[in-house]
This record gives structure tokens, C-alpha cells and sequence, in this order.
């Protein structure tokens, strides 16, 4: 086999193995759009694509309507398609103390190859107890960040409503502990982010720098179940081709 020989041969296998990475893993949630949902009687709902970025065959599971994340790898899932404008309303909890986890929104779905996770704004999602096995030289976190702080990562950059260096922290600690539902409903529109945590609006970001993207789903290191996955997409921004994130051919 003579070198052009092989090199074609590495050049398919590469590209083999992506196309594996880019197929569709599980479908999870329903979208419907704002205008169907408003006037029709009956609006279509579609099913939410999935796709494995870097975690496990085994990672994420779906058991009758729930999605089951073991939390290894780490990693995420993202969404097929890139949203803009759109309402979410999901329920999660975590299983064991101290479960951490969150929903990357506007993402890039681009882990860095240190830390696994990718690019976007974060919705946090931690277990009350993480505080206490997060203490540092006698200081405890603040409580509040774990009840859905939002902040910015991978070199995007937000505005906070209430700030805790460039993250924004709830002002009313309302997230429930572990075996319980918690229930979030995130807004996003034009670069603006507003959580509501079990029923009251109590964080949220502005001016992002991107306002188009990928959904990420994360695994974190402790298993996490998530529920009643609804999305409803609203009309477009006025947004610059800088503020969309790059779109990865499948």
C-alpha cells in the first residue's frame, strides 16, 4: 500500500467517524412555533432532535417520558437545529447531593478539550448541597448560586441582573434539593435572558454577544433527569452575522 494509498484511507475513516458522531441520538421534547400555538386549534408539535457531541454511548437514556443523564463523561448533547428566539419550560432534578448540571443556550456546541463543555450562556442547574462540598478555606458559596445563576462561557459575553462577578445569581434561593422536580422557564429573546425557578422570574442576563445557537444539554459528573421538555420558538431578531454561532454540516 503505497502512501496516497493510506493517506486516502485515513482521510475516509476520519470522515466516517464523523458522520457517526453527527447522527441523531434520541429525540427529546417538542417545539411548536408561537404563531401555530397561538391561532391554531390544533398546533404542530415537532419532536427535538438530539445529537452526541463528546459523552458516552450510555450517557443519556430515555426512560418512558423522562431523559436520564448518568453525568459521565462529561460532556453535552446539543439540539440539531440553531435557535434564536424561543421560551423553554423544563423540569429537572438531581439524584444525589451535590449533582451539578445545566443547559447551555446560543452554544456553539464546540467543548474546549480541558474543561469538555462548550461555548453559549449557561443556565445552572445544581443540587442545594453543592455548596457545602465546595467549601474552600472555611468559606461557604453563596446559596444563590445554585438556584440557576446564568453567565456567559467560552468567550461569550453577557450583561448580569444581579451580579456575582460577570454571573448573574437568583435574588430568591427557590430550587428544591435532591429527588425533587424543579421547574424552570427560560425566555430568551435577542440577546436578553430572564429564569423563572419554580414559578417566579428571579435572574437574567442582557446584550449577549451571541444571540444564536445550539441547546446543549450537560453531563456533569452526577446523574440528573430531566422532564416535560417544551420549547416554543418566536419570531427572528434583527441579529448580525457575528452574533450567530457557526453551523456544523452534519
Amino acid at each position: 500500500m503505497n502512501l496516497k494509498t493510506i493517506g486516502l484511507f485515513f482521510l475516509l475513516l476520519t470522515l466516517c467517524q464523523h458522520n457517526y458522531a453527527q447522527k441523531i441520538t434520541l429525540s427529546f421534547g417538542e417545539e411548536v412555533q408561537l404563531e401555530d400555538l397561538l391561532l391554531s386549534k390544533k398546533p404542530t408539535k415537532n419532536s427535538i432532535n438530539w445529537l452526541n457531541v463528546n459523552t458516552a454511548k450510555d450517557t443519556w437514556r430515555l426512560n418512558r417520558k423522562s431523559l436520564i443523564c448518568t453525568g459521565l463523561p462529561i460532556g453535552v448533547m446539543r439540539s440539531e437545529k440553531l435557535y434564536e428566539n424561543f421560551i423553554i419550560h423544563v423540569e429537572w432534578k438531581h439524584i444525589y447531593a451535590g449533582g451539578n448540571s445545566g443547559i447551555f443556550v446560543w452554544s456553539d456546541a464546540e467543548p474546549d478539550s480541558i474543561g469538555r463543555l462548550p461555548g453559549g450562556v449557561e443556565v445552572q442547574m445544581l443540587e442545594l448541597d453543592w455548596v457545602k462540598q465546595n467549601t474552600k478555606d472555611g468559606v461557604v458559596p453563596p446559596i444563590a448560586y445554585v438556584h440557576g445563576e446564568l453567565f456567559g462561557v467560552g468567550g461569550v459575553e453577557t450583561i448580569p441582573d444581579n451580579p456575582r462577578g460577570t454571573r448573574s445569581k437568583a435574588i430568591e434561593n427557590r430550587a428544591k434539593g435532591k429527588g425533587e422536580w424543579n421547574k424552570y422557564t427560560i425566555i430568551c429573546v435577542d440577546g436578553t435572558i430572564k429564569l423563572a425557578v419554580n414559578g417566579k422570574f428571579v435572574n437574567g442576563i442582557r446584550n449577549s454577544t451571541i444571540k444564536k445557537g445550539y441547546l446543549c444539554l450537560e453531563s456533569e459528573g452526577s446523574e440528573i433527569h430531566f422532564r416535560n421538555f417544551q420549547l416554543i420558538e418566536l419570531p427572528p431578531s434583527v441579529t448580525h452575522i457575528s452574533q450567530i454561532v457557526k453551523t456544523i454540516i452534519q
